[in-house]
This record gives C-alpha cells, sequence and structure tokens, in this order.
C-alpha cells in the first residue's frame, strides 16, 4: 500500500510540474522563445565539444564550444577562435545548420514543422508564430488586428519564411559562385563556399569559411555588392519581405511597420556611408589610399555591415575612433523587427524619432503616414532602448574590468555582440574564460532579450477602473 501510495504522489507531483512548466513557460511566446533558444544552444555546445567537430580532433574547451554555439544559434558572428581554421568539415555543417535555424528564429520553425506535420496550425501555434513576427502581440490574448502580421495571416507568413529563407540564399548561392571561380577560388571549395556565404550574408551572421575572409575579395565589387543585397534583404525582417511580396506595386497598402522600416533602413544606409567616408577618407590605414570610388564603395560596404551584416574588408581596429563610435551606434539600433538581425531595430528608433518630433511640434498625438501610433508601443520603445542600453552598460563594465582593455574597444565589442553584428577590434578572440560567459550572455541577451522585454510589457498591461491625482515632476 504504502509503495501504491509512493507512486500515486509521484504521479501527482510530476502531473503538477508539467503544468506549471505549461502554464510559465508554453503560455508565452517569450519565455518558450529563452527556453528554445537556451536548449538549442545547450545541444550545439554539446555538437562543438566533439572531437569529430575540431579540425586537430581533440575536445574543443567548453568557454569555446559555448561561446560558438551563443555566436550562431543567435547569428552573431563573433569568435573566439579561428572559424576557418579550428572546426572540420563537420563542424563547418554545424554552424550552416546553425545560422539557419537561429535565422528564421525558433518559434517561426517550431510552428512551420507543425505545419508540415499536421498540415494545419491550431490558434496556439498560431499565437507562437506571431510572436516571432511582432513581440507587441499579446500572450494568447486578444490580438488587435492592426498589427504587423494578423493571425489569419499567419500561415502565409510561415511559407514566405520558408521559401524566402531557402530560395533568397540559394539565389545568392548561384549569383556568388560564378563570382568565386572568377576570383580564383578552386571549382570544389566554391562550390562549398559559395552556399556558406549566402547563408552568412542573409543571416546577418558574418562567418567566413576562409583563413583569410573577405579581404581576399576587397576588389571584387560584384561579390560585395551580391552580399549587401543579401544583408539587406535578411535585415528587413520576414514581415517586411512578406509585404513586398504582397502588394510590391501597391505602396499605400504597405503597413506602417513595413514603411518605417524601409524608410529608416535607407536613411541609416546612406547617413552612416556618408559618415564613414568623411571620417575614414584621410586614415591611410583604410581608406586613404583608395582612388574616390573605390573609397566610396567601402564607405557604403561598411554603413551596411556595421547595420547587422559583420563582414569586413578592412580591419575594424584600424579606424579612427570616431570611426568607432558611429560604427557602435548603427550596430545598437541594428535592422528591422522580426528580421535575421539584431539591435534594438529600426522601427524602435523610428517610432522615438517621430515621437520626438511630435512633441517638438506641440502635437497631441504620435502620427506618421495617417496613422496614429499608440501610446504603448511609444512605452515599450522607451523601454527596449533603456533595457538595451543597461546591458550594454554593465557587460561593457564587466569585461573592461576583467581584461583591463581599452574601454572604446570593449564597447564597441560589446556593441557588436549585443547588436549580434559580429564586427570585432580584435579584442573578442582573446577573451579570459570569464569576459567570454559575459559575451555570450550579451548575445543571448541582444538576441532574445529586448523582445522578451517587450512582450512582457505588452502582457503585463491590466485595465485601471480608476485614476490616481495628477501631479508633474520637473522634467529636463
Amino acid at each position: 500500500m504504502s509503495s501504491i501510495g509512493w507512486s500515486t504522489s509521484a504521479r501527482t507531483r510530476t502531473r503538477d510540474a508539467w503544468h506549471f512548466f505549461r502554464r510559465v513557460v508554453m503560455s508565452s511566446p517569450s519565455r518558450f522563445a529563452i527556453l528554445i533558444f537556451a536548449s538549442l544552444i545547450l545541444v550545439f555546445t554539446a555538437l562543438f565539444s566533439l572531437p569529430i567537430a575540431s579540425a586537430a580532433g581533440t575536445v574543443t574547451p567548453l568557454s569555446d564550444a559555448l561561446f560558438t554555439a551563443v555566436s550562431t544559434i543567435c547569428v552573431t558572428g563573433l569568435a573566439t577562435v579561428d572559424m576557418a581554421g579550428h572546426w572540420s568539415p563537420f563542424g563547418h555543417v554545424l554552424i550552416f545548420l546553425g545560422v539557419n535555424i537561429g535565422g528564421m528564429g525558433v518559434l517561426t520553425l517550431a510552428s512551420v514543422l507543425g505545419l508540415v506535420i499536421s498540415k494545419k496550425l491550431g490558434l496556439r501555434a498560431k499565437l507562437l508564430a506571431a510572436g516571432d513576427s511582432n513581440p507587441l502581440r499579446a500572450h494568447g490574448g486578444v490580438v488587435n488586428e492592426g498589427q504587423t502580421v494578423r493571425l489569419g495571416e499567419v500561415g502565409q507568413l510561415l511559407t514566405t519564411v520558408a521559401l524566402s529563407l531557402v530560395v533568397i540564399e540559394l539565389v545568392v548561392a548561384v549569383l556568388l559562385y560564378p563570382g568565386l571561380l572568377m576570383a580564383g577560388v578552386p571549382p570544389l571549395a566554391a562550390l562549398w563556399e559559395a552556399p556558406y556565404y549566402a547563408a552568412m550574408s542573409f543571416t546577418n551572421t558574418g562567418f567566413t569559411p576562409n583563413a583569410g575572409g573577405l579581404t581576399e575579395f576587397a576588389d571584387d565589387y560584384f561579390i560585395l555588392t551580391v552580399l549587401m543585397v543579401s544583408v539587406f534583404l535578411g535585415s528587413i525582417g520576414f514581415p517586411v519581405i512578406y509585404t513586398l511580396l504582397k502588394n510590391v506595386w501597391h505602396v499605400k497598402r504597405w503597413s506602417l511597420h513595413s514603411k518605417l522600416t524601409l524608410i529608416t533602413t535607407f536613411i541609416l544606409f546612406v547617413a552612416g556611408a556618408l559618415v564613414f567616408l568623411v571620417l575614414e577618407y584621410d586614415n591611410p590605414k583604410t581608406f586613404g589610399s583608395m582612388d574616390a570610388v573605390d573609397t566610396t564603395f567601402q564607405a557604403f560596404f561598411l554603413s551596411a555591415m556595421t547595420r547587422s551584416g559583420g563582414f569586413s574588408v578592412v580591419e575594424i581596429g584600424d579606424l579612427n575612433g570616431s570611426s568607432l563610435v558611429a560604427g557602435a551606434m548603427l550596430m545598437f539600433v541594428g535592422g528591422g523587427s522580426a528580421s535575421t538581425a539584431g539591435g534594438i531595430k529600426v522601427t524602435t528608433l523610428a517610432v522615438l524619432a517621430i515621437a520626438v518630433w511630435s512633441e517638438a511640434r506641440g502635437r497631441q498625438s504620435v502620427e506618421a503616414f495617417g496613422r496614429r501610433i499608440p501610446s504603448d508601443v511609444q512605452r515599450v520603445a522607451l523601454s527596449v532602448v533603456a533595457w538595451g542600453a543597461t546591458i550594454v552598460a554593465l557587460s561593457t563594465i564587466v569585461i573592461a574590468q576583467i581584461t583591463k582593455a581599452p574601454i572604446a574597444d570593449v564597447l564597441f565589442d560589446v556593441i557588436s555582440a549585443f547588436g549580434t553584428v559580429g564586427l570585432s577590434t580584435g579584442l573578442t578572440e582573446d577573451l579570459p574564460e570569464s569576459a567570454a560567459y559575459v559575451m555570450a550572455l550579451t548575445i543571448f541577451m541582444g538576441r532574445v532579450g529586448t523582445v522578451t522585454l517587450a512582450a512582457a510589457v505588452a502582457a503585463t498591461t491590466r485595465t485601471q477602473l480608476y485614476s490616481l491625482p495628477v501631479e508633474r515632476p520637473i522634467v529636463g
């Protein structure tokens, strides 16, 4: 009897624990995202630790395996080892698969797999997938039809995500292959490098399969242009790609999110290039030895890559300090929401800029393109910036204290980690283990932290049936 009672009690505890797990984790897309990302990182850490994954056939140290797993799944591109030389073909295949999984978005991937298996999407699956397309969507609650993607369109969006990932990478690989051949890459090597570069550019990761990286193609404008276009398509976000495919010739039907994303992306791309052009034109280590055409092109390329692409032709450590600051600002902003890029997102910057402009003009509401942006979106935008700045500041202080490295180099690499960019002054590769763990946590927070925060803020909205007395503190 005691055995039966103990067994019943154990089953009850197990059932209660499972219900608690479902209620706390599975009910929220943001919590579920953290769980899946963490699980994938642990799996890939174990795989990268295997002797078969390293070129030397030895076990990779835990700190390096974990950092590579985080950088791969979070599509960042920073590394503590020589990515081209340290990993075996098996290791490179793991990296290729990992960036595609991370670039697609784990919630989207889970929903796509469910759609393939069950041939349909339930309400919970749609809400999870919608969480990837818009972090403001409520956790299983009422969904505002003004959101980026309606629940009825989630199935179409998932199809767009899967197809765009495959088709765009395939087209980029096909375009790159003859370019690599003309650049002197052997045919068999180019057959691997072309899809590898395609995946790393569309997912905005920035890893390179060859030891020399893009410096071997510094004068090949065709390859660099293809990579820039691929990075741009990956950085605008899947909801924007979906909108463009659906209403490419009907601009009036574009969502406000799509308009803000494309316009802000273009402004930052051009402004960044002009800034780098002015700051680096006389730097002999970077653009100083180039002619006007080369300098202009490389300035635009650098502007595109600091937005989240992660590729570099010039040595980042050779940039002027002023250029490092400008690059850090671009990296902090990042790309579009629900994209393969990181950062606080361009729509966050756009919403805040419009809010500031509206306040300066004395307007009662924040409006853009004939639409009013509600106050909850503005609060979330402020929260994302505040938490992003806090994460960057704390990580910079801790890593600077551990490494005693120049603060400018630490700040640049930390923002690169938070924005999942992958550019480095050379600091990251030489980090001690303790600092590497802090940097890995920064990458993780940059990939899922602000999205989780935005979802949590939206989910914690409560109906209040009363108003407190108003008192205005002095601001400014």
